[in-house]
């Protein structure tokens, strides 16, 4: 699979015919008999040949005047794996869309936050994806919109606010022109719909909870992802109860808590929110955190042809990079680990968080704070804070610059650009700016040669174990390096390559 994949007829051809899930998200078929669009795995019998053309998105299908298919619903395909693994422009803006910059600023704040004009944005995103970026939001609202509408008893003028529509009329609009359903309409054929007005489905009692699934390309091991996130934890933060992971959000219009629990086909997720607005954000970055528009197929093959790597691969397949809801607070998270242990790390985290942080209400657990904001941070008194003095200086000097934004960090952010600023900052080496590259930036080559798991994983394996050779033997692995630290951590025993009991 590669950058341009709707382009390849023939492979295309062949993986509907086969209904080849793993191609879900990669483009998306319409047919021209029809006017319906669908994924690839579509379990209706495959159009013939010549009814097929090919779309790199669902705006592009639906701006082509085709309406999404009643079966298999092409709008809750994993996301396309190319904008998680991507750093240019168009990738950059796709995971911004997705996080709603659109919604909140328009396209104006979109190409700011990029660095080029609104021309240029819409060019270039219309060259690759058929859209521009805003058909391809309010492809996005449209997806929401139905997720509250079958999954939820709230009124349809809520439903059109929380979804990002500017009015009522054009939510109606959109959900026809895109389902060829009425918004009552879908909500009649939902399974298992809400018929208690203004309670939320699944959530009896929980204003703003929503429960939904989170669907991912198989396979997907959650031992090291969820065991990570659960090992690393910070205290009041973060929690692991009743077999799911637990966390507050701090998002645009309010706050919210996550529980996530892995399942053999999807993540159960329940979002608990003060705003439905902020619904679209925080799917986003759950699946942002635990990476589930990666393509492990695709991975895991590149890394198999090492045959040192090849029996970890085939031993569990599927391993993502456990990443994060806020690039800030895992850098700050980052520093106060630095040459510590896991245990250390979550208790000054937790008292920092217990201290500074948002207090939050969480009648479900034992959440109590948001993780404090960078201004919170920043205006600290440096004697406050019980830890060695140049780590103190690093951590207030980060705080700092991500508070007057000399420095940021986001979904759009440049990784190597923001490699470097980080690597200028005092206290900061190769492991504190390449971890946050893997796990906040997202950058899926980033690589940890310095780090002392990866080198006794090494030296176990028969690979070279200084970073210098080690890193000239992991060219191999590119541009899946991020991946291959996830298969040489997971030969240790530490408690973040087991998912919790």
């Amino acid at each position: 699979m590669q950058k341009g994949m709707h382009t390849h007829r023939e492979r295309c051809v062949r993986a509907v015919q086969s209904k080849d899930a793993r191609f879900d998200g990669w483009f998306f078929t319409a047919v021209l008999t029809t006017r319906i669009y669908c994924r690839p795995s579509c379990p209706v019998v495959p159009p013939k040949p010549e009814n097929m053309t090919f779309y790199p998105s669902a705006a592009a299908c639906q701006q082509a005047g085709f309406r999404a298919c009643k079966r298999c619903r092409p709008d809750t395909s994993p996301g396309s794996p190319e904008w998680n693994q991507r750093a240019d422009a168009v990738a950059r803006a796709m995971r911004l869309i997705a996080d709603g910059v659109v919604d909140r600023e328009g396209v104006p704040g979109l190409a700011a936050r990029l660095g080029y004009s609104t021309r240029q944005i819409e060019r270039q995103l219309r060259a690759e994806l058929g859209a521009g970026p805003l058909a391809l939001a309010r492809a996005q609202r449209a997806q929401t919109a139905r997720l509250l509408i079958e999954t939820t008893a709230l009124p349809m003028a809520e439903i059109a606010f929380a979804a990002g529509f500017s009015s009522i009329r054009t939510f109606n609009d959109t959900v026809r022109e895109v389902f060829a359903l009425s918004p009552s309409g879908l909500r009649t054929r939902a399974p298992g719909r809400p018929t208690v007005p203004g309670r939320h489905a699944g959530a009896p009692g929980t204003p703003g909870a929503l429960s939904l699934r989170l669907p991912f390309r198989a396979p997907l091991n959650p031992d090291n992802l969820f065991g990570h996130l659960a090992a690393t934890a910070v205290p009041g933060v973060e929690e692991w109860r009743d077999g799911a992971y637990r966390r507050t959000l701090r998002l645009p219009y309010g706050h919210g808590i996550a529980t996530l629990t892995p399942k053999p086909d999807h993540i159960a997720s329940r979002l608990t929110l003060g705003d439905l607005r902020d619904l679209p954000v925080a799917i986003s970055r759950c699946r942002r955190m635990l990476d589930l528009d990666a393509d492990p197929v695709a991975i895991d093959d590149q890394l198999r042809t090492d045959p040192f790597l090849a029996p970890l691969v085939d031993k569990a397949p599927g391993r993502r990079v456990p990443r994060t809801v806020d690039e800030g607070e895992f850098a700050l998270r980052a520093v106060l680990g630095q040459q510590v242990s896991t245990a250390a790390a979550r208790t000054h985290a937790g008292r920092l968080a217990a201290v500074h942080g948002e207090p939050v209400d969480d009648p479900e657990g034992g959440l109590t704070h948001l993780f404090p904001a960078p201004e919170a941070l920043a205006a600290l008194d440096p004697e406050s804070l019980a830890m060695p003095r140049t780590r103190r200086t690093t951590l207030l000097t980060l705080a700092g610059q991500l508070a007057d934004g000399t420095l940021h960090l986001g979904v759009e952010s440049d990784w190597e650009d923001t490699r470097a600023r980080l690597l200028a900052l005092p206290g900061f080496g190769p492991w504190t700016a390449d971890v946050i590259a893997m796990r906040a930036l997202g950058d899926p080559d980033a690589f940890l040669p310095t780090d002392l798991g990866i080198r006794r994983a090494a030296r176990e394996l028969g690979l070279p174990s200084t970073p210098a050779a080690l890193t000239a033997r992991a060219a191999a692995w590119r541009p899946w390096r991020a991946y291959a630290v996830q298969y040489l951590w997971a030969t240790d025993s530490h408690p973040i390559n087991f998912l919790p009991v």
